[in-house]
């Protein structure tokens, strides 16, 4: 009775796992951050982009956000330039759970056994890089990487795109920089 109420909390637990995005950043050790007041985006870079029009756009106004609550403005003439590149892949999970009650031999067969299930669920996980590339030297200095499962559920698209560079942004510039 015990193993059927955990059914459903395991359940619970694996699928908020799925939808949880997964962030990663690397730079240039040697780059002055301190140095980057104004951006722009990289338009011939973001035009070879392959998503909708529409996603891009609320990409873009998402790292208009996420950059002027971090003080840095649009500019004419930036010092960084900002730069998106996207992928996805298709995910399969396979989950199986045995559940129920049981004797027998040990490993392997075992008829008093019952119960177990096999769950295969598929969904699209995309990549979303952001770029930061030093305008001057036209060197990247920054990039920062999120995973996660997408959604074609267009009310939820925007919270989830902003949720993404939100959280991809959250480590720029650099935290343990020298100043």
């Amino acid at each position: 009775m015990k193993t059927l109420k955990l059914i459903p909390l395991l359940l619970v637990f694996i699928l908020s796992s799925c939808s949880s995005i997964h962030v990663n950043a690397d730079y240039d050790s040697k780059a002055d951050f301190t140095q980057y007041k104004t951006y722009a985006f990289h338009k011939n870079g973001i035009d070879k982009a392959q998503i909708s029009g529409l996603d891009k756009k609320r990409i873009l106004r998402a790292i208009d956000t996420e950059m002027t609550k971090k003080g840095f403005t649009k500019s004419e003439n930036p010092d960084m330039l900002v730069n998106i590149f996207t992928k996805e892949r298709e995910r399969l999970d396979v989950n199986q759970f045995n559940a129920g009650w049981g004797y027998g031999w040990g490993w392997g067969w075992n008829p008093y056994f019952w119960g177990g299930n096999t769950f295969v669920t598929s969904s699209t996980e995309g990549t979303l890089f952001i770029d930061i590339i030093d305008a001057k030297k036209k060197e990247l200095v920054w990039e920062g990487e999120g995973v996660g499962v997408l959604t074609e559920n267009r009310s939820k698209k925007e919270e989830q795109i902003n949720n993404f560079v939100a959280k991809i942004l959250a480590q720029f510039p650099p935290s343990d920089i020298k100043k």
